[in-house]
């Protein structure tokens, strides 16, 4: 969007801006149905729109369409907002875009959520932007929970069940030209490619011993078993044991190695 001059038709280049005396004193008049100042509002805000759409570029969706969704969202906030909480505009007006664009980014991606889990999760966006409006802070999941009388359990699953997913490649923080994934903050040091390949390898000259052999590496090494047992069970001598023990992993050693 850097360098854009037009998105849906409007040119943001000459977008008007409002002081918050102004955005106060066209609030109230929208607030009594003056439309002329809805609309001046609509248009000393837009910029709040383009603000908020930044952080949902790259989604594969158009910055056109996600500027008219976060305009949806401008107007609901207007229509909604309460001058009287004493709570700036633009507080309450960017979650309230910005969910509007999660519900459009929701309602258009691949990924499926069943029916009963949206509609949970749907109620509990609504009840947290009432309780927004009408406390001027954004409510905790307890009292979204509350509000809708359901487990808090139940609340956490289906806001979980909506949100966005995140690629394990997208960077998470930039030093010096070197970035951080979110797989560096969330990968297991003990499953790297290397371990992998290791386990992979063992487990193939493992299952080229004989029968016996592996038995026999099965019980000293899985079972914890002593080479005296291991003859007892076998029906072996211990000396036997170990020169097979030995030899196969030996053998096992040189294939990994190899």
């Amino acid at each position: 969007m850097q360098g854009k001059v037009e998105i849906s038709c409007v040119n943001t280049k000459n977008l008007p801006r409002l002081s918050g005396e102004e955005t106060d004193a066209l609030l109230r008049r929208a607030r009594n149905g003056d439309a002329a100042a809805r609309e001046e509002l609509i248009q000393g805000n837009l910029r709040l729109v383009l603000s908020v759409i930044q952080k949902f570029l790259g989604r594969g969706e158009s910055a056109d369409d996600l500027f008219q969704v976060g305009c949806v969202g401008l107007i609901k906030s207007i229509d909604n907002f309460d001058p009287d909480l004493g709570v700036r505009f633009s507080t309450y007006g960017v979650p309230m875009i910005a969910g509007e664009l999660r519900r459009y980014l929701r309602d258009n991606s691949a990924m499926r959520v069943s029916r009963s889990l949206r509609d949970t999760a749907y109620r509990a966006l609504q009840a947290k932007e009432q309780l927004m409006a009408e406390h001027g802070r954004e409510p905790d999941v307890d009292e979204i929970a509350a509000a809708l009388g359901l487990p808090r359990s139940e609340i956490v699953f289906a806001l979980d069940a909506i949100s966005d997913p995140v690629s394990l490649y997208e960077p998470v923080y930039t030093d010096a030209g070197e970035n951080a994934t979110v797989m560096d903050q969330v990968g297991d040091p003990r499953c790297t490619d290397e371990h992998w390949l290791l386990r992979m390898s063992l487990s193939d000259a493992f299952n080229k011993l004989s029968p016996r052999e592996r038995r026999i590496l099965s019980l000293r090494f899985f079972d914890g078993r002593t080479q005296m047992e291991v003859a007892g069970e076998i029906g072996i001598s211990q000396a036997q044991v170990s020169r097979l023990e030995k030899g196969a992993v030996e053998r096992i050693r040189r294939q990994i190695s190899s």
